[in-house]
């Protein structure tokens, strides 16, 4: 099993770029993709970027490319998002997934059904 653990939320100011992030524990092995979500008030969660482990392959939507960057550290087993240039629609709970898939590109582990969950950080920008 895999324990996924968010942080670096909270309030933040519009342009700001804080950073979250998600460390695994447990038998990570063999989920190959990591990514980050998010879910507004109201609406349906949304992938936001993907990133294939240790190849550092990735993936952004629309709504975040060239703003924010997902990038994972192997030996801390940890994934990170850089959020730059925060917009008030940015405002979510921020979730980090896990899946186990045979991909070997970001794109590919966007599309994969995450495995395991992290219970969700809230990201506020005002």
């Amino acid at each position: 099993h895999v324990q996924l653990v968010e942080s670096g939320g909270g309030s933040v100011q519009a342009g700001g770029s804080p950073k979250l992030s998600c460390t695994a524990s447990g038998a990570t092995r063999g989920h190959i993709c990591m990514a980050w979500f998010r879910q507004a008030p109201g609406k349906e969660r949304e992938g936001v970027a993907a990133i294939r482990r240790y190849s550092g392959t990735t993936f952004y939507a629309d709504s975040v490319k060239g703003r924010f960057t997902i990038s994972h550290d192997a030996a801390k087993n940890t994934v990170y998002l850089r959020m730059n240039s925060l917009k008030t629609e940015d405002t979510a709970i921020y979730y980090c997934a896990a899946a186990r898939a045979s991909c070997v590109s970001g794109s590919c582990c966007a599309r994969a059904p995450p495995t395991y969950w992290g219970q969700g950080t809230q990201v506020t920008v005002s």
